[in-house]
């Protein structure tokens, strides 16, 4: 590969000579489409003393075009922290005709990050490839790069603020030409006033008021540390906010004017653009040969000016008024005398206070049909006199006693070619001498030459290149807008802003934004800096024996320091030097380790050749953690009156040692002092040196331990005075604890005579603030007890504080750290070992415990079954509830005995059942030989009432049948809602729904007008089949006893004109349930608040007690099961089967789901993650859903074409009943099934959540948990009931496709996560 320069051709020396800062450099590239490379690589060439290269993607970065960029060359071996600014310029030259070669330009700084930068999109490669295009001729491309490497800055550490006084902007993508001209508007003072003043109001947003974006804007600009950023203003300007980007400068400058004199119309500071920007001057046409002139008036906010065939301003100026002679076939036309020689031009009225001059830096060229730059050369004057010359410029009708010198004030530059480059500007906002670079984010002190001299534009003086042959180089940086400021008005434009000019509003509500950027920004520089976390021994006496007890301190309390990275380590000393008084050569800094038995001690100083190097190195060495801390312990030794003095060197037999003393007599431990002995010495050797730092007399007989460890116990051993601390293995940063000899305090009798003793009790003490559980968030008291404390331990305390004489009659539960309410289920009398376990609650350690003091012992309670019932008086609309303990072995009678001798009954011999109701449905009515101890009433209701004489000895042609009241949802309406209370009804024999009706309204004492509302519907599966008054209804009930017979009911449909509850407790139970879903952690209880909402108005509001049941249920999971980790495969499946069981039966008949759903189910069911039995139901219900999927794709195309098509199911109804009737025969399998289910659907959550740390602590749980599970596998014989209701609430709400809906109805119970 030939490298050559632009004359002569040749290759790059590679000899080391001392480069000057700005280079051009040639690459020409031959046998270009024979290249096979992804990327290229040019040779190595040095500028400015740094090593480059080109490298070029020949067939496009990822994309259609070629990719070009600057890299430096020898990026992988420079020192830590290198960086290098370099403003560049790459071309594609055109060999055919060099004015159509694409130059793009751009700046930036390279670093160990970013150590290549250029264009990813530099030219199509459709056009370099074109050979008629001239940029490949020959096989052969050239590339050309202008480098120019100027002054390092490191913006990584750069503070333009405090450099200049000014910050930046932040570039949003394209917009850099407006960050200038804001900037520019920003320093005129005036201007900066007026917008201010514009009103604007408290709550306005601020990308909708261009006023008061602009507000924030100039606000930030003044009083922020660093760059702001434009989002708002742009957003403010509307939906074409995204076109500002595509303006270029001249005409962005006057659409942002312009819409900004519009929002200013009908203000107090109306008129201000106008006042400030606006000039006149008078176009005229003149004929030669008659006595005619046309004149009139225009107005302008800035002028544009030619550069192409001028020199300087002056020159444009002289265009600009240029009498322009209108002859030949450019006659001027006159509508009245025709065709007439004439002449034309311009003369300026006035020019305002602040005068803009847009320079035509791009111009269209008709000849290539595109737009170029012009980079011509280009003057302009610090003083401008447009008064010059006898007021060439000015029209006779101008104001002569004003002065029109102006004074530059601005000069807005554009750096690269037409295709792209980089904006900024270069302001003196007081019009001092000095000059301020806003270049985007940095701001930079710059010289006249850099603002004016160097931004004329043209070519540079002859440099030499590689070979010293002198070339010219043309500049690409060249200024495209001057602002002036006429100065007969420099008082008024540059006025004084301060905070009186500002709204009150603006500022409080910016200096509340100001805070919380200020905490973003420092998270956002974060990786830059390191945060230093400096110990020193006065720290550990303040710690020691107050804040903690075990090792040396916490270094979350100790002095921080953010230091830069790149910081030298002798610099950070000197700042810890100006904070602390500690002069450099008398301080030591050591490093401290995490040990493997998770202690934290100073482990060694650092070393001369550390202490040379930057922090971020430092960081790098010691912190293992990667989290940009370092931790270090300042060793300093004060002589006699305090004073630093020169530190001990230390050798390899030095060991720093730390010292605590222990008091058993005040039960104190502090922290005496730190010492260096040598490795060899016994400690019975400086016995004198532990009595001086505690103060003791020297022949003070002591007691030595080491404090080795404290996590997960603690462990700390006596030492032997007569071995060597060598022996012992002790060593740097280790921590002797000391007292005097324990024979005399053992004596006097003291709680914690030794060390050791003293620092288990630490450990192991733990502060419970107790509640009753009566008033759950009032705390009564809080004891002092022992993590090692049993269950007696704790009840014996509790019991003697409360002054009870039997600590049996307290009952215990543990706190809910989600929910911070009491948990569903207490704590089983002795059910626990320590105190620890009673106040740990999924992983979450908790300070609380509640109690209950009960009139009998645990041991009796737990022996009784506590029941609640409702008891509905039979002549009067009231309900009684009624607790009712008796001996697990009893039976229903015995409760019904109970509960007479309690209520009022209407006479003496009347009989009472037990019913069990659900969602306002009776499914059950409890024979009185039945066992109470199988009864579960968390989550049933047991309701009591009178038997009516009606339903006593029925005969064989009358039945009980269940009634109840219910209602059509809106959107679904075959979707039922139940309200009301249930009950049943007896029918006979032939009678029809007219006649039963008539019963109904006598015993529910409805009026004729209301009743004739109602409808009446048979409700098998929980479909409606609405009756006529002469069906019979004695037909559609079975004859036979049968679990089913329940599923067979007679709903009357009606509106609920139960009173509504107030808003306030719709709200209470809202929150309650939305509190409930979060503290569980799983999305149960968060669909059960969707599904809700509606039945919070409801007077019974079954929703809020039925959810809140099933929560509660699922706290107590760890105690009732054990988990196992699901597998990646079978929670995808877990998630398919949810997703399809929310879905409807048509989504699964479509695009295969079906398929997916029976593979995700037969996965989820082999893995064990529910029943065994739920597990058979569902093989039973995806058969007979299997051979029904046909029936239901054909019914669904005939619906399509017949409105009214109905689907008979009853053979799907007879198969479902089967299905319930094999649930039945599993009776006794599964105790409180539906509580175990919704505690695994928590857990499951649980372990999904936390996978990472699931394991160890699930393994631990199975251990402590397999005595449960036998039980829990002993008892599982006891409740068929509960499964065979789940399924039949199931079965009610399943829809006419039958198998379907109960599946669906069954998944959406069990699957729930």
């Amino acid at each position: 590969m030939e490298v050559a320069q632009v004359e002569p051709a040749c290759t790059v020396d590679s000899q080391p000579v001392e480069d000057p800062p700005v280079m051009k450099f040639t690459w020409t590239i031959e046998n270009f489409t024979r290249l096979n490379t992804k990327k290229h690589y040019s040779d190595m060439f040095v500028v400015g003393g740094y090593k480059w290269r080109i490298r070029i993607f020949p067939k496009g970065n990822k994309v259609d075009y070629l990719s070009m960029y600057l890299d430096v060359a020898d990026s992988g071996t420079l020192p830590y922290g290198w960086s290098r600014y370099a403003h560049f310029s790459l071309a594609v030259v055109n060999q055919i005709h060099s004015k159509y070669s694409i130059r793009k330009d751009t700046q930036h700084q390279f670093n160990a990050r970013e150590s290549n930068w250029g264009f990813t999109s530099f030219m199509l490669l459709g056009d370099l490839y074109d050979q008629h295009r001239g940029y490949l001729v020959n096989d052969t491309v050239v590339v050309e790069a202008e480098i120019s490497v100027s002054k390092v800055l490191d913006y990584g550490s750069y503070d333009s603020k405090k450099e200049t006084g000014y910050v930046g902007l932040k570039n949003q993508g394209a917009n850099g030409h407006m960050n200038s001209l804001l900037q520019t508007w920003y320093h005129i003072p005036y201007f900066r006033k007026c917008v201010h003043h514009v009103p604007t109001t408290e709550d306005g947003m601020p990308s909708g008021s261009i006023p008061l974006a602009l507000q924030r804007l100039f606000y930030k600009l003044q009083y922020s540390e660093s760059s702001v950023a434009t989002k708002e203003l742009t957003k403010s300007f509307g939906p074409t906010h995204d076109l500002f980007v595509k303006h270029d400068p001249p005409e962005l400058n006057r659409v942002l004017i312009e819409k900004l004199e519009d929002k200013m119309k009908g203000t107090i500071v109306e008129g201000t653009i106008q006042q400030l920007f606006e000039g006149h001057y008078r176009n005229y046409i003149e004929c030669f040969n008659v006595d005619y002139k046309s004149t009139w008036k225009e107005s302008f906010y800035d002028l544009q000016l030619d550069v192409k065939g001028c020199r300087d301003v002056y020159a444009s100026f002289s265009k600009f008024v240029e009498v322009k002679r209108l002859e030949g076939d450019n006659q001027y036309h006159s509508e009245e005398l025709g065709l007439q020689d004439a002449k034309k031009g311009v003369l300026f009225i006035d020019f305002p206070p602040v005068l803009q001059l847009q320079l035509k830096r791009f111009e269209y060229d008709f000849m290539q049909d595109t737009t170029v730059k012009i980079n011509d050369r280009y003057e302009f004057p610090l003083q401008l006199d447009l008064d010059r010359e006898n007021g060439k410029y000015l029209s006779p009708e101008s104001d002569k006693s004003v002065r029109n010198l102006y004074t530059l004030h601005s000069v807005l530059v554009h750096s690269g070619g037409v295709h792209g480059g980089h904006y900024h500007a270069f302001v003196r906002p007081t019009l001092s001498d000095q000059w301020y670079k806003f270049g985007d984010k940095c701001v930079t002190k710059e010289d006249v030459k850099r603002a004016l001299e160097e931004q004329y534009g043209g070519e540079d003086e002859t440099s030499p290149d590689f070979n010293n042959t002198p070339f010219k180089l043309t500049r690409y940086s060249d200024a495209y807008m001057l602002v002036y400021v006429r100065d007969s008005d420099k008082d008024k434009v540059i006025c004084n802003v301060d905070e009186k000019d500002i709204a009150e509003h603006l500022k409080i509500r910016l200096k509340k934004e100001q805070e919380k950027e200020k905490k973003e920004r420092f998270k956002e520089q974060a990786h830059h800096y390191t945060i230093i976390e400096v110990v020193r021994d006065e720290d550990l006496a303040e710690q020691i024996g107050r804040d903690i007890y075990f090792d040396l301190v916490d270094h979350d309390k100790v002095r921080k320091f953010h230091i830069h990275k790149q910081t030298s380590f002798n610099n950070f000393k000197e700042e810890v030097a100006k904070e602390f008084g500690i002069p450099l050569q008398f301080q030591r800094f050591w490093i401290w380790a995490k040990r493997q038995n998770y202690t934290y001690r100073p482990a060694r100083p650092l070393t001369p050749l550390e202490e040379s190097q930057s922090v971020g190195q430092i960081e790098g060495v010691s912190n293992k953690m990667h989290n940009a801390e370092l931790k270090l312990f300042l060793e300093v030794e004060f002589g006699p009156i305090q004073r630093p003095i020169s530190l001990p060197n230390k050798t390899e037999e030095d060991i720093l040692l730390f010292f605590k003393l222990y008091e058993p007599e005040k039960q104190e431990l502090r922290f005496v002092g730190r010492l260096f002995v040598k490795s060899f010495t016994k400690p019975v050797e400086i016995l004198a040196k532990f009595n001086q730092l505690a103060g003791f007399s020297l022949d003070e007989e002591i007691e030595i331990y080491e404090e080795i460890r404290f996590k997960p116990s603690v462990m700390c051993q006596r030492l032997d005075k007569m071995i060597s601390f060598q022996s012992s293995q002790i060593e740097d940063g280790d921590i002797i604890c000391f007292q005097k000899s324990t024979q005399l305090e053992i004596d006097k009798g003291c709680k914690y005579p030794d060390v050791p003793s003293f620092l288990d009790y630490v450990h192991n003490r733990q502060i419970v603030h107790f509640h009753s559980l009566e008033k759950p968030t009032v705390e009564d008291f809080c004891l002092e007890l022992s993590k090692l404390h049993t269950y007696d331990d704790v009840v014996k305390k509790l019991a003697h504080h409360i002054g009870l004489e039997d600590p049996t009659k307290i009952r215990l539960t543990a706190h809910n750290c989600y929910s911070q309410q009491p948990r569903a289920q207490p704590i089983k009398y002795r059910g626990v070992e320590h105190l620890t376990e009673m106040l740990t609650h999924y992983n979450q350690n908790s300070d609380i415990l509640y109690y209950e003091v009960f009139e009998i012992t645990l041991p009796e309670l737990q022996d009784l079954k506590h029941l609640k019932v409702a008891f509905h008086h039979a002549t009067k609309d009231e309900v009684e509830i009624h607790s009712i303990r008796l001996p697990k072995q009893s039976i229903v009678g015995d409760v019904i005995n109970v509960l007479k001798t309690k209520v009022e009954l209407s006479h003496p011999n009347a009989e009472l059942r037990l019913l069990e109701v659900f969602d306002h449905k009776i499914y059950k009515i409890f024979p009185n030989s039945e066992k109470i101890e199988n009864i579960n009433n968390q989550y049933w209701t047991l309701r009591a009432e009178e038997i009516p004489e009606e339903e006593k000895n029925l005969g064989l042609y009358h039945r009980l049948i269940h009634v109840f009241h219910f209602t059509v949802t809106v959107l679904n309406q075959m979707q039922v809602q139940n309200f009301g209370e249930p009950f049943v009804l007896v029918i006979h024999e032939g009678e029809t729904l007219a006649e039963v009706k008539k019963r109904i309204q006598k015993k529910l004492q409805v009026p004729d007008e209301e009743f004739a509302k109602w409808k009446f519907a048979f409700l098998s599966l929980g479909r409606p089949e609405y009756l006529q008054d002469s069906a019979i209804v004695s037909r559609r009930f079975q004859r036979r006893e049968s679990y089913a017979t329940w599923e067979h009911c007679l709903g009357l449909e009606h509106s609920d004109k139960a009173p509504k509850r107030a808003h306030a407790a719709n709200q209470a139970a809202q929150v309650t349930l939305e509190s409930m879903a979060s503290n569980v952690g799983h999305e149960t209880a968060s669909r059960e608040i969707e599904m809700q909402n509606d039945d919070l108005d409801g007077p019974a509001s079954p929703a809020v007690d039925r959810t809140l049941r099933r929560l509660s249920a699922a706290e107590d999971l760890l105690k009732s099961t054990s988990a196992r980790e699901p597998s990646v495969e079978a929670l995808a499946a877990l998630d398919t089967v949810s997703r399809y069981a929310r879905s409807s039966l048509d989504t699964l008949c479509t695009n295969g789901a079906y398929e997916e759903f029976k593979a995700a189910l037969k996965l989820v069911t082999e893995q064990g993650m529910i029943h065994s039995t739920i597990t058979s139901m569902f093989k039973d219900l995806l058969s007979s859903l299997e051979g029904e999927m046909p029936k239901y794709v054909a019914a669904v195309k005939k619906l399509a074409q017949a409105e009214d098509f109905r689907v008979e199911h009853e053979g799907i109804i007879t198969q479902m009943g089967l299905a319930m009737q094999k649930c039945q025969e599993r009776k006794d399998i599964v105790a409180n099934y539906d509580a175990k289910v919704t505690e695994l659907e928590a857990e499951l959550v649980r372990v999904k959540a936390e996978r990472a740390e699931a394991m160890a602590n699930l393994e631990t749980a199975v251990d402590e948990m397999e005595p449960l599970k036998q039980r829990f596998a002993d008892s599982s014989l006891k409740s068929e009931n509960l499964i065979v209701r789940q399924a039949t609430l199931t079965l009610q709400k399943c829809s006419s496709v039958g198998t379907w809906a109960v599946i669906q109805d069954a998944l959406k119970k069990y699957f729930k996560f």
